[in-house]
């Protein structure tokens, strides 16, 4: 059940991605012959005015196929008013970029609902205090909470860590124990970790783990919007850092996911629940539109840089330089793909 979960929400976001450019190209009269989920073999197709619209049998994405545009073969290109082709650079671009705008607005919406449904905090309580760590040494106990460190308010245990680390020196903690305030001052201890690119950091801690007591944070209908906002920034954000330090091997190949990782992490979501779906589902639209941004030939952001050096240069790339170039991006893309399949491989074995 969860597989088929997992193959739903790609599909959907599929569809947001090509709904993105259908809309944009039609907006501009250029002719989609065709609209389609997933590759391959046509699982089911209908002809809607002079679109068709298909369902395929793989399920790895999708395509729209504009008159005077073929990704395959770059050399096709038709002149016809309704053509692809035949439109200026700059309206080509805002069609190329509606597609990856379609995947950060239903970010955004699936942000939106999970502020409106209500996002699990955990509380500022001490579930647990390690020996001989700087919180044991400064008398803070299990089952207390932190109300203030240096004269902040915390609210949520997240916001516990953030202030120790931004802090320098002492801190002085206000925590309410018993139904009394206490005040400790603790200096914390300076450990070297690692953050979620596997690079090495060093962070303050005094040695606590949080109690599993959390409330359900409702945002109202106008925080609801800067909540979406926020996350849908700070998602795309960390998409494109781990992009950039991928490239610069700050980060290693072996990290890269495919296809299989993606449904498998969707499937364990969707069992965790609607929200942890939601969650899980914007990041991969996010995922999608950042991507989908690299300047790589047969990707959206490869024809954005062809027409924006048709704007500088005056004239489109010769024919020649434009399907050796989207060779290359295929090759490029199709290795990736394969790199990703070969780390999900490897990860299975491993995992047995």
């Amino acid at each position: 059940m969860g597989i088929l979960i997992a193959l739903l929400v790609l599909s959907v976001l599929i569809f947001f991605h090509e709904l993105g450019h259908f809309t944009a190209a039609r907006f501009f009269g250029v002719q989609v012959d065709v609209f389609s989920i997933g590759f391959g073999k046509r699982l089911w197709t209908k002809k809607i005015g002079k679109t068709e619209w298909s369902i395929s049998a793989i399920p790895l994405g999708g395509y729209v196929k504009m008159k005077g545009q073929d990704d395959t073969d770059p050399t096709k290109i038709s002149y016809d008013k309704d053509s692809y082709s035949a439109k200026k650079p700059w309206q080509r671009i805002i069609i190329l970029l509606a597609g990856p705008f379609a995947n950060f607005l239903m970010a955004f919406l699936l942000y939106l609902a999970i502020a409106y449904m209500g996002v699990p905090k955990l509380l500022p309580y001490v579930g647990s205090v390690s020996k001989d760590s700087p919180a044991y040494q400064a008398g803070l106990k299990k089952e207390d909470k932190i109300l203030q460190i240096n004269g902040i308010n915390i609210r949520y245990w997240e916001e516990i860590g953030k202030q120790i680390n931004a802090s320098k020196g002492k801190i002085t903690l206000i925590v309410e124990r018993n139904k009394h305030l206490k005040t400790l001052n603790i200096t914390p201890k300076v450990i070297e970790d690692k953050n979620i690119f596997g690079e090495k950091i060093t962070r303050r801690i005094i040695g606590i783990t949080p109690m599993p007591k959390q409330t359900t944070l409702v945002y109202g209908f106008f925080e609801g919007f800067n909540y979406a906002w926020d996350e849908t920034v700070k998602s795309s954000t960390l998409i494109f850092k781990s992009v950039q330090k991928l490239m610069t091997g700050a980060v290693s190949t072996d990290q890269l996911g495919g296809i299989i990782t993606i449904v498998d992490v969707t499937a364990q979501a969707s069992s965790a629940g609607i929200l942890a779906l939601f969650f899980f589902t914007a990041l991969i639209s996010v995922n999608l539109g950042v991507l989908n941004l690299l300047p790589i030939p047969a990707l959206d952001g490869g024809h954005i840089m062809f027409n924006l050096y048709e704007i500088v240069r005056g004239k489109a790339p010769s024919e020649k330089v434009m399907y050796n170039i989207t060779l290359v991006g295929w090759a490029l893309l199709i290795g990736l793909m394969l790199l990703g399949l070969y780390n999900d491989v490897n990860r299975l074995w491993g995992a047995h």
